[in-house]
């Protein structure tokens, strides 16, 4: 399980979190899965190219989050039979380690969310089989489809619909679930801004590196093995403080 390790700017933090977090929340795209589900989708529906443009200038915070969403959906025109087709002929692949790290963090009494600016549609039968996340722990956009299913819009009220949507989520989860230590763990820039209100974020590598994540994050990391062995060897019991 290599890796770059005891990359950030406040390592020592981010494992007093991760120790002691009620909750971690995983951004998708590039993160929990290798692939970016909406180049992805982009491709399978023949607007691979122009989509992959907005989608990089979006992951490094140079376009505004809901206005490049917008754009995507409008030039994909995704319809409820192409998701599903889509995922069918293009299973997504889960980054290394990342089953291992949810099975960790369990063991320990986190609750493990998904807050992604990816589709629900096709985020929910990925996190549900093969990581046992239920609908109700993730947060993502909603494809709004018409009765015959084809595309309609998105659901702009979806706080992961927008800029700054993702700190929102995890204030969200702090006065509502009762969590007190909660950690972030993405590769882009919307994963950034979650801290604060996340007590610590983590950003993740290992599909694909940004500069504004690498030179920001508290720690960062290529290989979710870094955290499962951090975890597993860990001296100090869970919920307590490193002295």
């Amino acid at each position: 399980m290599g890796g770059r390790r005891h990359i950030g700017t406040n390592v020592a933090l981010a494992q007093d979190a991760l120790r002691r977090a009620d909750a971690v929340c995983f951004d998708f795209d590039s993160t929990v899965i290798t692939e970016e589900g909406i180049d992805e989708l982009a491709e399978f529906c023949g607007a691979g190219e122009a989509v992959a443009a907005f989608t990089k200038q979006a992951m490094e915070g140079d376009l505004p989050f809901q206005r490049a969403l917008a754009a995507r959906l409008e030039l994909i025109q995704p319809s409820r039979d192409a998701v599903t087709k889509c995922l069918e002929q293009r299973p997504p692949t889960l980054s290394p380690h990342v089953g291992h790290l949810f099975e960790a963090l369990r063991a320990r009494g986190a609750t493990v969310h998904i807050v992604s600016g990816g589709f629900r549609a096709m985020i929910e039968p990925v996190a549900l089989d093969a990581l046992g996340v239920q609908a109700t722990e993730i947060f993502a956009n909603t494809i709004i489809w018409r009765g015959d299913g084809e595309y309609a819009g998105f659901d702009a009220t979806e706080p992961t619909a927008s800029e700054g949507g993702k700190p929102k989520v995890v204030e969200f989860l702090k006065k509502t679930r009762g969590y007190d230590t909660v950690v972030m763990i993405g590769d882009g820039a919307t994963d950034l801004q979650a801290k604060p209100p996340a007590d610590a974020f983590i950003g993740y590598g290992g599909v694909a590196q940004r500069d504004i994540v690498l030179e920001n994050a508290d720690w960062f990391i290529t290989d979710f093995g870094d955290l499962v062995a951090f975890l597993e060897n860990d001296q100090i019991p869970p919920g307590a403080a490193a002295e």
